[in-house]
Parts: structure tokens; sequence; C-alpha cells
């Protein structure tokens, strides 16, 4: 049976980040919110519970979820190199709605999934999920709707898909804006945008120098191509392929319903 907190409440808050904490280190999953959408959340280094999170969102391992971290002193010792953009990057917009792609450290003991070497992070701007991040070190987190649904917004859109496979619900009210986080890949020579999102791409451009575009990317004039509400099911499942010389690939499965949100 699932157990429900709601945060607004100091008491139900503390209780609900302490119980979520002891869940995740049990090889469960939560779901929670983030400055985009709600997520849902597995211990990042026990490989049972990530597959967990695949399970219970319907996804392959071609399709490993992000990591969400705490601080940037966590994110780094995930990455095996920032490169030279990387952390003028994290200056700029950690926390907040930018996720990186790197080269994974390789000394980690860790299977997100079919990652080839790459992870995905990102550091969120909100209070909430940043204190249980801070309680529990990195999750590995995916938007909280079953493959190929629309990504949740509140709670009770979450629950109504994920129902009793997440052990716990954190209520955090209304998640974000319903868009997404942009994505630049840092594992070539060269920072590429693989996703517009939240942080426009001059903003990422002025900071980089130099930015690339995924080939798969939409002309920027329209680069939803869709309404509110097919924005807020904002975050694609990221499917990482094997690098090849200085450019590692990425392709996203967009839903028919569109894209789904991490």
């Amino acid at each position: 049976m699932s157990r429900r907190y709601d945060c607004s409440d100091p008491i139900e808050r503390s209780r609900g980040v302490a119980d979520a904490a002891t869940s995740l280190r049990r090889g469960e999953v939560v779901v929670l919110p983030t400055d985009t959408v709600y997520g849902i959340a597995a211990d990042a280094f026990t490989p049972s519970a990530v597959q967990k999170l695949l399970d219970t969102k319907v996804r392959g391992r071609e399709m490993p979820p992000p990591v969400l971290v705490g601080s940037v002193r966590a994110a780094t010792a995930l990455i095996e190199d920032l490169g030279p953009y990387g952390q003028d990057l994290i200056d700029e917009f950690w926390p907040g709605a930018l996720t990186i792609i790197c080269r994974a450290n390789p000394n980690l003991s860790w299977d997100l999934g079919e990652t080839k070497g790459t992870v995905a992070v990102r550091m969120p701007l909100h209070d909430l999920t940043l204190e249980l991040l801070k309680e529990t070190g990195p999750l590995a987190v995916s938007s909280a709707n079953l493959s190929g649904a629309p990504a949740a917004r509140t709670v009770d859109e979450a629950e109504q898909m994920l129902g009793d496979n997440v052990a716990v619900y954190l209520d955090g009210g209304e998640a974000g804006t319903g868009d997404a986080s942009s994505i630049v890949d840092l594992t070539g020579t060269l920072p590429k945008l693989m996703r517009r999102g939240v942080i426009a791409e001059d903003k990422i451009r002025a900071v980089c120098g130099v930015l690339l575009r995924d080939e798969n990317l939409e002309d920027e004039a329209d680069p939803w191509a869709g309404t509110e509400a097919e924005a807020a099911a904002n975050e694609p499942a990221i499917s990482f392929d094997k690098p090849s010389g200085d450019e590692a690939a990425i392709s996203f499965d967009k839903p028919a319903d569109g894209p789904q949100s991490s």
C-alpha cells in the first residue's frame, strides 16, 4: 500500500522525506515533485531499484533514466570529465532546468541501463527534492507516468498512472511550469543542444560561445510545435548510443501524445 504525504504541512513533509529516504534505501521507488514535472525516483546505485523504476513505467533498458543530484560535488563525482564547457554551464544554470550529458565515471558500480558509458545529470531547482537528494545521494529519476502517457504535473495524476507500484508519494503541489529542461551533450568536442527547454538556446550559446544542434532538433521558430498541454508532457525518454569518435549520439523516443519528462 502506497503512503502519501502532504508536504505543504511541515510535520507531514518531515515524515514524508524520512519515509521516502528509507524506502529508496530499501530499493523501492518514490514519486516526487521537481521544477519541471513530477518524477519517479530510485536509488541510482541499486540496479534492482532502477529496473523497478523502468518496469513501473513499462520502459525498456534502452531508455535509461537521467540522474538528479543535490549538489555540484555529487554531480562531478558521477562524471569523468566536464570538458571545457561543463563547469561554466553548471555555474550559470544550476540548480535549474539544464540537463548535461557527460561521459560517466568508469569507476562507479551502477547500472542505469544501456547508457554506453554516458550519464545525463541535473540539479533541480526545487527545495523539497533537494532536501531528499541530500539525504539519499544521486537518484535515477524519470517522469512519473506510464511510458507514452503525458507527464504528471500533480501527485494525483502520477498516482492514477502508477498506483501501488510506488512506495511513497510526496505531494508538493503542482510541479513546475510544464516546460522541459534543456539538454546539452558535452561528450563531443563542442557542446550540442539535444532539446530546447526552459533555458533559451541563445542563453546557453552566450555561456559556451558556440553551440551545435542535434540534427533531429525542431526548427527554432516552433520548438514545441504544439499546445501548452503537449508541452506539459515534456521530457523524452533518453536513449544513449555508443560514442563514435568525438561525438556521442542521443536519440529521443517521443510518444504519440508528445515528449515525456524527467
